[in-house]
């Protein structure tokens, strides 16, 4: 049985019925099927025109992903190198600083859970917090293991 070769669009929609897609990520995957002729910036500015492509959805979407297990700086770097730029950039980084501390803290305490005995172990929880890009303030509240709702 021959296989149903798609068209641009066929591919594209395809693309993003399974997930949102960031406009670069998905030009990048359509230009390996595309073919003399193919204009595949006008395809996406069709898709874009439709809302079926968004930036705003895209961001929305791999912050909502990313944000249980990752700091901001971790987030705003995979966002810049899915084209996101600019003021869009500025606002996410905003909204994402708000909660930066509880989530570092909920990272710590699924992992560690226990506030560091020794200088090793707590450069072994610093490290791990730093690596998933959270701040260096929330990585400080967070190695104190106290909930950063409570008022004291």
């Amino acid at each position: 049985m021959a296989r149903v070769q798609l068209s641009l669009k066929g591919r594209a929609l395809r693309f993003l019925s399974m997930r949102e897609h960031s406009r670069m990520e998905l030009r990048r995957k359509l230009q390996r099927h595309a073919e003399e002729g193919d204009d595949v910036e006008a395809l996406l500015d069709s898709l874009e025109q439709a809302n079926w492509l968004s930036q705003e959805r895209f961001s929305e979407s791999l912050i909502h992903r990313r944000s249980a297990r990752f700091g901001n700086s971790r987030i705003m770097a995979e966002l810049q190198s899915h084209g996101i730029q600019g003021e869009a950039l500025q606002e996410l980084k905003a909204g994402l600083a708000e909660g930066e501390t509880e989530r570092a803290c909920e990272v710590w305490r699924r992992k560690f859970g226990t506030v560091a005995q020794d200088a090793e172990q707590r450069n072994k929880q610093m490290r791990f917090l730093m690596q998933r890009g959270f701040s260096q303030r929330a990585v400080q509240v967070a190695l104190k293991g106290l909930d950063p709702d409570d008022d004291q």
